[in-house]
């Protein structure tokens, strides 16, 4: 009955959320593992030379201080030339180039799906002595790109496809970047942590420069953003309702007479425009009629209880970064899937123990990062706390944990 219903917190939705954005991320780890534990055995797929490594090849008979300056000269080198190629992304945007970005990373990801894949694909067929001619097997890697460029850029194709594809993508980059040294492998994960903290929160941090500069445009980013379908909640008196939300921002706080307007009832595409002395904020609620509250839960990550001094102001935060997209859903780059699936499938080249270990970490990371996206209500770079603990539950796991269930077992303490 209405009276016996509570009215939904944060954390009433927090675990759908979660879940919405670990079930992509986690397939993406699984097929990385697999595709390592089934091709490791291989030599030949070792990767030589490659931008990572162009400073320092790793050898066997160097000493482990060599190893670690040359990984360290070789994550120097690879996080300089992604911090310039996303200053030049940003100018590019800044000079609304953006229909030149959007073929350039359509392009980009038919690289990906079709020499990266096909070349995958060879090995997988190598493996398993599969039947195929040439001529099938480059007309199906053909479409496979083509579709995949479509369905990620290029045209409106069912959720499903879309992220089914940047999900196979960053399989793919993290397929290949498990392949570097050992050494290197460790160091550039720790530095792209780092990175990213500092791209995402400095003010001249060069994500956070193009997340405002699309923000202040009203424009979506042209780059691979895996975006979870929204939450949305369902009242027991009425029929499923779908809300979607957009809100813009400008510098503004509302004033009084502002906030009680929006304590009434939102009927079917309404919009509401509230404007003060420096700028407006348009809210549109679509496809259902709704109350405030319920437009509120669609976006459940941003916190909307506060008192009645402060108004609505806390709605003037930007919803950035690892945060909401346009549907009130969460946003994550897809360089966050390839580096969580680096470490995972590092981690397999030793021990599935430390897969767990790993993968448990990389988990425990992304949660308190959302929790801490819905404390702050700001952008937040997704790899420091998951490279984190990832990397330090690996290390605990290989010289620690695998040691002494070793030593239980072998004194029949443990079977």
């Amino acid at each position: 009955m209405a009276q016996n219903q509570r009215p939904k917190s944060l954390l009433d939705s927090l675990g759908e959320e979660i879940i919405r954005i670990l079930t992509p991320v986690s397939i993406c780890m699984l097929l990385v593992v697999l595709l390592v534990s089934i091709l490791n055995s291989s030599s030949s797929l070792y990767v030589t030379s490659s931008i990572a490594t162009i400073a320092y090849s790793e050898t066997g008979s160097d000493s482990s201080w060599d190893k670690f300056i040359g990984a360290l000269l070789n994550s120097l080198v690879f996080v300089a030339v992604v911090t310039v190629a996303t200053f030049i992304l940003v100018l590019f945007f800044y000079l609304k180039c953006s229909k030149f970005l959007k073929i350039y990373m359509g392009f980009s990801s038919f690289v990906v799906l079709g020499f990266m894949g096909g070349e995958i694909a060879l090995f997988l067929i190598e493996e398993f002595s599969v039947p195929v001619d040439c001529i099938t097997f480059l007309v199906l890697l053909f479409n496979f790109a083509v579709i995949g460029v479509l369905a990620v850029f290029m045209s409106k194709m069912p959720i499903i496809v879309t992220q089914g594809y940047l999900v196979l993508i960053g399989m793919l980059v993290a397929y290949w970047f498990t392949l570097l040294p050992e050494w290197t492998t460790w160091v550039l994960l720790v530095a792209m942590a780092l990175y990213d903290l500092a791209a995402v929160l400095l003010p001249v941090g060069p994500l956070r420069l193009l997340v405002e500069l699309a923000m202040s445009r009203d424009e979506d980013i042209p780059a691979l953003v895996y975006e979870a379908r929204p939450v949305t909640h369902h009242d027991s008196a009425s029929r499923p309702v779908q809300t979607r939300i957009w809100r813009e921002r400008q510098n503004a706080r509302l004033d009084s007479e502002d906030s009680s307007s929006l304590n009434s009832d939102l009927n079917s595409t309404v919009s509401i425009v509230q404007s003060s002395h420096n700028g407006a904020r348009i809210a549109r609620v679509e496809e259902g009629q709704v109350s405030q509250r319920d437009a509120e839960l669609s976006a459940p990550l941003i916190d909307h209880r506060m008192d009645a001094q402060d108004g609505l102001s806390t709605e003037s935060l930007m919803l950035e970064g690892m945060g909401l997209g346009s549907s009130g859903a969460i946003k994550l780059g897809l360089g966050d899937f390839i580096f969580y699936s680096v470490l995972v499938g590092r981690a397999a080249m030793y021990d599935f123990m430390t897969v767990y270990a790993c993968y448990l970490a990389i988990v425990a990371g992304l949660g308190i990062t959302l929790m801490l996206l819905a404390l702050y209500q700001k952008a937040l770079p997704a790899l420091p706390v998951s490279i984190a603990l990832g990397v330090l539950f690996y290390f605990l796991t290989r010289f620690l944990l695998e040691v002494f269930i070793v030593q239980c077992s072998l004194n029949l303490l443990m079977f």
